[in-house]
């Protein structure tokens, strides 16, 4: 894991965010709604969810396994209804859009390695955290850097804040001509490894047919990027692009198909940064795309949190079926203030990484999801996330002793 840009003098990281409208999003927040509405009744199910929309549809498709009583039809349109998409105009309506659901149980060969993982089957003794196997193979990315107060890579930041921002002044009223789909990116321009200023500014924003693009572009610049992008990091070299194309009235599902999982950049670090390629939406936390992520950046933001380096990137690998990783590798690009040898160390004796223990830690039986599954699920500082918190500095610290 090495970096292409700290070794430059001057570069340019971008990321891009997409508000709840857009239809990938769409996708995300209707399998989170429904992993929420199952946990809620049975914390233990087993839920793999995945929705698909296009045209007036709405196709919803996966494994659960579980007891709980649950309507999808209602959990379904509501989330569509919350989102926005309330009338026809809109190229889709919670009320008129057909819903299809067809949803088995896990399979039985997933589910024995998941129930009894193999530490287990392979001796009697066993510690209670090893009897649940990683959900599946793969490879988990978590990361934190301390260039903004929320540890996070400032281009998602900007751009997750920007996304959220659209669709705040489209429900409040304040541009109520905006309508739910809608995409920002934002380039940074970084010089060794600092963010100094902000290079472009891109807003698609879905709207009325009516209203010009003078008036939207207008009305973006000022209700959305000058509330949200600080004016020090603006200059006359930023470049500004508002519905670049001219027209955005055809959006969302209607403009284009979604599909749970398509933004998983958008879910984590943003352009410039690892991601071991898993999505989140629609899992329970025995799917270590999901509880494995989490875990990497609550061990990433602690790290960076207690000043053992000012940006760690960790990998974490997992088999369907074992409990433990099977291999933990940290980066920290050359600004630990310990080895990172030592960093491994204060990692393996601080966290325990196998699927069980990272549930209980996190509490990751709850409905916590749905809430996630819109402007990324880190570094928000509007939401009480567990694995956001900070609560191993000081144990971190002390035996780094700093």
């Amino acid at each position: 894991m090495t970096s292409t840009f700290l070794s430059s003098e001057n570069y340019l990281v971008s990321a891009e965010s997409v508000t709840e409208g857009h239809p990938d999003k769409l996708c995300d927040q209707i399998s989170d709604a429904i992993l929420d509405a199952i946990l809620s009744e049975d914390p233990a199910a087993r839920v793999a969810c995945e929705t698909a929309v296009t045209t007036g549809l709405v196709v919803v498709m996966g494994e659960i396994t579980t007891s709980a009583t649950v309507d999808y039809q209602k959990i379904i349109r509501d989330t569509v209804h919350s989102v926005g998409y309330t009338h026809s105009d809109y190229g889709f309506d919670s009320e008129t859009c057909g819903v299809l659901v067809s949803l088995k149980e896990q399979s039985p060969d997933i589910s024995m390695g998941v129930s009894e993982a193999l530490e287990v089957r392979q001796k009697a003794d066993e510690d209670d955290l090893d009897r649940l196997g990683a959900g599946d193979q793969g490879i988990m990315v978590g990361f934190a850097c301390n260039e903004t107060p929320e540890l996070m890579p400032m281009p998602i930041v900007l751009a997750h804040k920007l996304s959220s921002r659209l669709a705040s002044v489209r429900k409040d009223g304040t541009l109520s001509y905006l309508r739910p789909d809608g995409k920002s990116q934002v380039a940074i321009e970084y010089h060794k490894g600092v963010p100094k200023r902000v290079d472009s500014i891109v807003i698609a924003t879905q709207h009325d047919a009516e209203v010009t693009r003078e008036t939207i572009e207008q009305d973006v610049r000022e209700h959305v990027v000058d509330v949200i992008v600080p004016r020090e990091l603006q200059d006359e070299g930023t470049t500004y692009f508002v519905n670049p194309t001219g027209r955005f009235v055809i959006g969302g599902p209607m403009g284009d198909a979604g599909l749970t999982g398509r933004k998983i950049l958008v879910d984590t670090y943003g352009g410039g940064f690892a991601h071991g390629g898993g999505a989140f939406s629609g899992k329970d936390s025995t799917k270590v795309d999901r509880s494995g992520a989490y875990a990497g950046r609550y061990v990433a933001k602690n790290i960076v949190a207690a000043g053992l380096a000012d940006r760690l990137e960790i990998q974490i690998a997992y088999v369907i079926g074992v409990a433990h990783p099977v291999s933990i590798a940290v980066e920290t690009y050359g600004t630990g203030k310990v080895s990172d040898s030592e960093i491994q160390r204060l990692i393996a004796t601080h966290f325990d990484l196998r699927p069980q223990a990272i549930i209980q830690t996190l509490g990751l039986r709850r409905p916590i999801f749905q809430q996630t599954a819109a402007y990324g699920h880190f570094g928000r500082s509007d939401l009480d996330l567990p694995w956001e918190r900070t609560d191993k500095v000081d144990d971190l610290r002390a035996d780094a002793k700093l």
